[in-house]
């Protein structure tokens, strides 16, 4: 589409050119230079119009693009500027297409068409989820029990005012009782440069990771009561003064309580032996994203920034700092280079169990250590991915109504090769034998992106210990 519009600009300059050398331009036409070039010409936009959003706010959508009406640029920036424009309304997660392109032209001014075809926004499901890291350790290593299964019902409602928010609403039931919900991106101000996110959340489980053994996670359950509860609360400023950085400022409060069973394993689980600990907490977070697609980046930037405190007092003290950052190239057409890095540090270096989590815990992972967790205060990782992607595809579903458009399903499959390197230090390892030492690990494997940025991952990964097989990963907004 962006190279039809250039064309196209490029012949009506043409054509323009020729009418004023020929006379044929009428008198109350502004006048053409003489040396009409794409780099001399600025053409400046007129009219942004807006068409496809039933629910989405124009403002929204105008806040993501980054021109304004009465603004001039050249043919090249011109050209740029609808892509950059494209790009940003994607990232939103609001739509499944976007068209950004010149509708008319009247001399010099250019009017701009923004053509969106909205999501499906409200998700009422039940839902059901293993507890476990990730897919293999839930299989292969708990058996696939059921009993390791979050199951209940989940409410994601995004866009719910029009104005990109986000609304959700967890009830569990099984390896967690938990009740949850949150509310994000309350603007409060024109500009639409401050919000707010709150949420609150509560729960209790009959089993629950105790310690680390041998890197891997030992586990305690009671059949006839609660091993631990929990409650946490935040309240989340944040402020978004251009596109691509948004700053947040939250406060939270946390309560932890753990059975007396607990205490007697791990004296370390808390302080001193403690069973039950509660604590304020500060923190401050800064993201920056330059990325052609946030969910399957392929070209750009992005960079995380985060520091934060816990605890004011002797049961829970701990200064954390954690940075990441993450690029990609394109070193062909369909071929890229993507360099993932990530580094963290807490202080004081002495802190409890449940606060030396580092590696191996949510997204903080290598391929081909799904089966451990290396406990730690200090460390990071960096992993580089070679992708090249193979097939681009629809698959078109069947229409129940003939009056609407047909839907169809898209389907991107990259291949890749990578490389992982690591080190956690740890200056009370314990049984563990991970820690402070150099990580490697590779592997070759197939990424599937589809509706809804849910991506799936098949890898054959390698490590140093001389272990390796087939993982599986899931990625999705749900």
């Amino acid at each position: 589409m962006l190279r039809k519009q250039k064309y196209f600009l490029w012949f009506f300059i043409v054509i323009v050119s020729y009418l004023e050398t020929t006379g044929q331009v009428q008198a109350n036409k502004p006048p053409v230079p003489d040396t009409l070039t794409p780099h001399t010409t600025l053409f400046t936009i007129g009219d942004i119009s807006i068409t496809g959003n039933k629910k989405t706010k124009v403002v929204i959508l105008l806040r993501e693009i980054p021109f304004k009406a009465g603004e001039k640029y050249s043919l090249q920036d011109l050209v740029k500027k609808f892509e950059d424009a494209r790009r940003q309304l994607m990232n939103t997660t609001l739509f499944h297409s976007v068209v950004v392109a010149a509708k008319d032209f009247s001399g010099t001014t250019v009017n701009i068409i923004v053509q969106v075809r909205e999501r499906w926004y409200l998700f009422p499901f039940p839902y059901f989820k293993p507890v476990d890291r990730n897919l293999n350790q839930w299989l292969v290593e708990q058996k696939a029990s059921l009993s390791r299964v979050n199951y209940g019902g989940k409410l994601l409602y995004n866009n719910v005012t029009g104005r990109n928010d986000k609304l959700k609403l967890y009830l569990f039931g099984g390896y967690t009782k938990q009740v949850s919900l949150s509310y994000d991106r309350l603007y409060f101000d024109k500009k639409m440069k401050w919000g707010m996110r709150v949420s609150v959340a509560a729960g209790k489980n009959r089993e629950m990771n105790y310690n680390t053994i041998n890197d891997k996670q030992a586990f305690l359950k009671d059949n006839d009561d609660f091993v631990r509860t929990f409650f946490n609360t935040q309240a989340e400023l944040t402020y978004r003064r251009a596109i691509k950085t948004r700053h947040s400022f939250g406060i939270g409060y946390t309560v932890e309580k753990i059975h007396d069973t607990i205490v007697m394993l791990n004296p370390s689980y808390f302080n001193s032996g403690r069973k039950r600990i509660s604590f304020p907490e500060v923190y401050y977070n800064m993201t920056y994203y330059d990325l052609d697609y946030i969910p399957y980046p392929t070209r750009g930037y992005a960079a995380q920034l985060a520091i934060g405190k816990k605890g004011l007092g002797s049961s829970v003290n701990v200064w954390q700092l954690s940075a990441r950052g993450l690029g990609s190239w394109h070193l062909f057409p369909k071929t890229f280079l993507t360099i993932d890095m990530f580094g963290s540090i807490k202080l004081p270096f002495r802190q409890p169990y449940f606060n030396q989590r580092f590696l191996g815990y949510q997204d903080i992972s290598m391929q081909g250590y799904e089966y451990y967790v290396v406990d730690g205060v200090a460390g990071g990782y960096t992993k580089a991915t070679l992708s090249r992607e193979m097939l681009n595809f629809k698959i078109r579903v069947p229409r129940l109504n003939k009056g609407k458009e047909a839907e169809y399903v898209p389907f991107r499959i990259f291949a890749k090769m990578y490389g992982n390197t690591g080190y956690v230090h740890n200056p009370q390892p314990g049984e563990n034998l991970l820690s402070n030492k150099m990580l490697y690990s590779g592997g070759f494997g197939i990424d599937i992106l589809t509706f809804y940025d849910v991506t799936f991952k098949l890898e054959w990964s390698f490590n140093q210990l001389g272990q390796n097989g087939l993982f599986l990963h899931r990625k999705t907004i749900f």
